[in-house]
């Protein structure tokens, strides 16, 4: 059997603002979720210094999973809060989609320009050609 396309929606959302926009523009398309797993990705320096401590890190994903809560309070989906670590946050991501066995990964990119794309790598370009199942990207 067809899974439908929103059955189970995997949402990384970065910060609060993020969250918030992204939950709003995802529920201006449709109405009709099953479960929705919004991802917090927290990012591992890989050997360096991190910018904060991983408590902090933890305390903010909460903050954000309060926004998502609240942005999803009238709605029927369920929802499920994550955390994942990891160095690159298009594999980490990718990779608890295949985990959670996403039906679609649904963000809104965040604002940047070329130069910050070709330095650090353009994580929606990522995410579009890398993955293995629907990405829905949504206007901001």
């Amino acid at each position: 059997m067809a899974k439908r396309l929103f059955e189970r929606v995997l949402l990384p959302v970065a910060s609060e603002q993020d969250a918030a926009l992204t939950c709003d523009r995802l529920f201006e398309e449709t109405d009709e979720i099953g479960t929705l797993v919004a991802l917090h990705v927290i990012e591992k320096a890989g050997g360096g210094i991190d910018k904060a401590s991983v408590e902090q890190r933890e305390e903010n994903a909460e903050s954000i999973f309060d926004v998502v809560d609240e942005r999803t309070r009238d709605s029927t989906a369920t929802v499920e809060h994550r955390i994942s670590y990891g160095t690159d946050v298009t594999e980490t991501i990718l990779a608890d989609a295949r985990e959670e066995d996403a039906s679609v990964i649904v963000f809104v990119p965040r604002e940047s320009n070329r130069w910050i794309n070709l330095l650090t790598g353009d994580t929606t370009y990522s995410l579009v050609s890398e993955t293995d199942r629907p990405v829905l990207v949504l206007p901001s």
